[in-house]
């Protein structure tokens, strides 16, 4: 009993005068009040700031993990204040997970692993192959959580459907852009001288479990241009019933009148629409061609005649001369000019008919001379 006496005044000597502060400061828990609760790996209490430093007799503390740690499924995550001044025992229940599995655009993940958010180490889920999309059996459908918390690289497990081989079209093309697997487009067109009717292109889509074409295969239809125009005084040469792209009209003149324009016109396609590729000539009659027409001067050439002596008679001339008083009759050299009309097909007087009219021209006016010398 002496020593357990001597115990008690020699803490307080050992406390000295720091007893009373140190009982303000942490006050006895009261009678089934728990302290603090304990700490668990890998987690903190959820406790608020107004929250008491004691817990009364069932009291109950959530615990929430600490970042990069997952709640493990099963486990609880909490304590309680028991009678006894006692938290409850609580095992921890926080540790390293990988991250929510990746969302793969080729497969998804199986049902069974679809709610859980807990994946440790070694962990394994496996995926199902998305609509529109047929397995790679040669290939792993299985990703892992490595030890670095990471999932493993999936493999490309699954590969795209295929549509049907679209064909082909009568004066048309179908253009595949990448390939017919699903998600693909493909487009129509057609020849010159061919409408689309129909969808201009058409998609790989999904229909039910299977992968088909969105639209059908259009068709191609000729276009046909409109009645050609009838011509007054005139006929269309071996008429057709219809006329297409790149056929021809051609047009013919009645007795009697001249055509006026092209001869023929041709069909061709705007917009897919046929029209043709101008207006029709016209006939008008020969009479109106001829009157209509302007009068054209025809060129004239001045004519010296030749040595021929024409057969009306020259008008002659009387010379006055005063030194004898004697009259006499002098022929008067005359010049005769000839208007001739320039003909198709004829050409101007030669060089030698001039030169022999100019010689004659020369001799009356030698003869005239040799008259006045001989009088004189």
């Amino acid at each position: 009993m002496g020593p357990a006496r001597r115990s008690v005044p020699a803490a307080l000597r050992f406390l000295g005068g720091l007893s009373v502060p140190l009982l303000l400061l942490c006050p006895p828990a009261a009678q089934g009040d728990c302290s603090l609760p304990p700490e668990v790996p890998n987690a903190h209490p959820t406790l608020s700031d107004h929250d008491l430093k004691s817990f009364p007799e069932g009291t109950t503390v959530t615990y929430k993990c600490n970042e990069g740690f997952v709640k493990v499924p099963g486990k609880p995550d909490s304590v309680i204040c028991l009678s006894n001044n006692q938290w409850s025992e609580v095992a921890a229940f926080c540790n390293r997970s990988c991250d929510v599995p990746p969302r793969l655009r080729f497969a998804s993940l199986k049902r069974s692993f679809s709610k859980q958010n807990y994946f440790p180490e070694g962990f394994v889920v496996e995926y199902d192959c998305r609509p529109g999309y047929r397995r790679n059996q040669t290939l792993s459908d299985k990703l892992t959580c490595l030890q670095n918390f990471i999932w493993s690289t999936p493999d490309e497990f699954c590969k795209k459907k295929s549509c049907p081989t679209p064909g082909d079209i009568t004066h048309g093309h179908v253009s595949v852009t990448t390939d017919i697997s699903y998600g693909a487009s493909i487009s129509f067109s057609c020849d010159t001288g061919y409408r689309l009717v129909g969808s201009a292109s058409s998609y790989c889509s999904l229909v039910d479990q299977a992968v088909e074409w969105s639209d059908p295969l259009p068709k191609c239809q000729e276009i046909v241009c409109p009645e050609p125009q009838e011509i007054s005084n005139g006929i269309i040469q071996n008429p057709r019933k219809t006329y297409v792209y790149q056929q021809s009209v051609k047009y013919q003149c009645n007795p009697g009148f001249t055509l006026i324009g092209e001869n023929s016109i041709y069909c061709t396609v705007k917009d897919d629409l046929g029209e043709w590729s101008g207006l029709p000539p016209e006939c008008k009659e020969n009479s109106q061609i001829s009157k209509g027409m302007p009068t054209v001067q025809k060129p004239s050439m001045a004519s010296v005649p030749s040595t021929k002596v024409p057969s009306a008679p020259q008008k002659t001339t009387t010379v006055n001369v005063p030194a004898k008083q004697t009259s006499a009759v002098v022929p008067r050299a005359t010049t005769h000019f000839r208007s001739t009309s320039s003909h198709k097909g004829r050409g101007t007087p030669s060089s030698d008919a001039n030169i022999a009219a100019i010689g004659h021209t020369c001799i009356t006016l030698t003869v005239l001379l040799m008259t006045l010398v001989t009088i004189g």
